[in-house]
């Protein structure tokens, strides 16, 4: 799979204002879903559907401690989101760059065509 879908399917997964909030919770630390579901407005089912598809992303990882399922933010899950904005910004960041070089040296070129024929007299 490219880097491209790979960060479609994380920017998809965090298009859900719901997923997102979970992140935010599990960036504090690893939670099971029953004190997820008690900080959400959304039930336990709802919580754990949003949990596969974060899982599914590669943005959160559960582990078992005893008998209770423990959630937490996978390391490098926004990795490719990151470098997707990283890659995006840098773009953005040369066109810019090239655009204001290609406007000085039109000015600076413009300038020296002025001085080149020497001052207007007025008639």
């Amino acid at each position: 799979m490219s880097s491209t879908g790979s960060a479609e399917v994380v920017f998809d997964a965090l298009g859900e204002p719901m997923r997102r909030r979970i992140v935010e919770a599990l960036r504090e630390r690893p939670l099971p879903v029953g004190e997820l579901a008690d900080r959400l407005p959304v039930g336990r089912p709802g919580v754990s559907k949003h949990l596969r598809v974060l899982q599914s992303a590669g943005l959160v990882e559960h582990h078992s401690v005893g008998t209770r399922n423990l959630y937490a933010l996978a390391p490098g899950g926004l990795d490719l989101a990151q470098r997707w904005l990283v890659d995006m910004w840098d773009t953005a960041l040369g066109d810019f760059a090239a655009e204001t070089e290609r406007v000085i040296a039109e000015r600076e070129s413009g300038h020296q065509a002025e001085s080149d024929s020497g001052p207007q007299e007025e008639t």
